[in-house]
């Protein structure tokens, strides 16, 4: 018997913090201007039925529905930026169908990042899921995939104390901001780009007693509206350099495809400062610091990788609640599992009910000549008494089916069909667990240790 195609294959391959460092996840990162582009390029692949890309300072994830095992979603990284696949190929892992829907959702919930519990990713991964819808890229599998990741993650985030006592990355840079400079007051503050981090992290130095916030943008009304509320200066962007000079902490986050702070520019500001120290945290994925900064004397660069290994290793006393979290996870992949396979066996239902509809509909116009003609309420009351009849008869075999569908029971979904004539909608889930060639590199790579030792990049060089 003929049966149709099941619901697209789920994929989802990434690299992240875990399985690249920042030199690798700097050449692929997506920014938000390229991001609605970039997605519908992966959704002209051949194969892809639907998709969406996050894209964070942590990762770079693809996550399609795939409707041939030949389509190689992998080798577009490698043709979009142009890489070669040598490059990428150690540090890519790859997911599919229940084990991409476990990943997912715990990207979601914070379980992923670096710092676990940080709040920023569910945002982004939001903000990815709009930047798809807005590319026509999602419709219903990932419509259904992406509304069960944020309610699990918002499980996690009100059942659990993950997101409690938080440690982030802007409280890792006051941290280290001390120990730099001693006190913070009067320390002048210079916002580079616009970024939500940025800000995050100049509020808490602020807080700390920070003395003047210089905001630049190449965006100027962006710049303005990020300085309001610290009483800031707006500086042009065209004059980033002379302000540079007069600012002890710099938080860059511009999203240029190159450094836009190199070595030259480091033994300008010593020499103008009179070798007075100068912090640079860079926030930004392409890095905005080239990491040469960091060999001169009395300027001290942390990037991403740096602030969060830092904040990770404050971060033991959250294994109970993440335990917890990954608990209530669990159960919530389970019941998408359980509510996908009755969303798949819907094909046979419908078939049954139409089925059932055409012989009602039949017998009605069998019966009419003998039953005369009948008044309104006459044709009301034998709709009812006939749609009651039909569908008490549909009630067992459709909860039959149901049930089978959500015990993943598929010969007795089978032999149901069989036995109704309905189309069989086959499972593509039966890999629950990663072949040899999907082996997750992401679990099985080594962390990448803090490439700046915290005491001892403070402390000297």
């Amino acid at each position: 018997m003929s049966r149709p195609l099941s619901p697209g294959s789920l994929v989802l391959i990434g690299v992240n913090h875990k399985t690249a460092p920042i030199e690798v996840r700097e050449r692929i990162a997506i920014s938000r201007e390229d991001l609605l582009e970039a997605t519908r390029a992966l959704a002209a692949l051949p194969g892809v039925t639907e998709c969406m890309i996050v894209s964070t300072c942590n990762r770079v994830e693809l996550l399609a529905t795939v409707d041939s095992p030949e389509t190689d979603v992998t080798a577009f990284l490698q043709n979009h930026f142009g890489l070669d696949p040598a490059l990428l190929a150690p540090h890519i892992y790859l997911h599919r169908d229940q084990q991409a829907v476990r990943h997912l959702f715990r990207v979601a919930a914070s379980l992923d990042s670096m710092v676990v519990g940080e709040p920023q990713i569910l945002g982004q991964v939001k903000d990815a899921f709009a930047t798809a819808r807005a590319a026509g890229t999602v419709s219903g599998q990932l419509e259904h995939l992406l509304q069960s990741a944020f309610a699990a993650a918002k499980r996690v985030r009100t059942e659990t104390a993950i997101g409690s006592n938080s440690v982030s990355i802007a409280s890792v840079a006051v941290e280290l901001a001390r120990k730099i400079f001693g006190s913070l007051n009067g320390r002048t503050v210079f916002l580079v780009g616009a970024g939500k981090m940025s800000e995050l992290a100049a509020r808490h130095l602020v807080q700390q007693g920070a003395g003047a916030i210089l905001v630049t943008n190449r965006t100027q009304e962006r710049a303005r509206q990020l300085a309001e509320p610290f009483n800031g200066r707006v500086i042009p962007f065209e004059q980033l350099y002379e302000a540079a000079t007069e600012a002890d902490i710099v938080i860059s986050s511009t999203g240029a495809p190159h450094p836009i702070f190199r070595r030259e520019h480091g033994h300008a500001f010593m020499h103008r400062r009179r070798n007075r120290p100068m912090f640079f945290i860079d926030i930004a994925v392409p890095r905005d610091v080239d990491p040469a900064m960091n060999s001169l004397e009395g300027i001290f660069v942390y990037d991403i990788d740096d602030l969060q290994a830092v904040a990770a290793s404050h971060m033991a006393e959250r294994s109970a609640q993440a335990g917890d979290a990954e608990t209530l996870i669990a159960a919530e992949v389970d019941r998408f599992r359980q509510r996908q396979r009755t969303v798949n066996v819907a094909p046979a239902i419908v078939t049954l009910q139409r089925q059932a509809e055409e012989i009602r509909q039949s017998e009605l116009r069998r019966i009419q000549a003998r039953l005369g003609p009948l008044s309104a309420d006459q044709l009301a009351a034998v709709e009812a008494l006939t749609r009651g009849l039909v569908n008490k008869f549909l009630h067992p075999p459709m909860q039959a089916l149901k049930q089978a569908a959500r015990e993943n029971d598929s010969a007795r979904l089978e032999a149901l069909c069989d036995t109704w004539s309905l189309p069989a909608s086959a499972e593509a889930e039966a890999q629950t667990s990663p072949t040899p060639a999907e082996t997750n590199q992401e679990t099985s790579a080594p962390e990448k240790p803090a490439r700046v030792n915290e005491t001892s990049a403070v402390g000297g060089k």
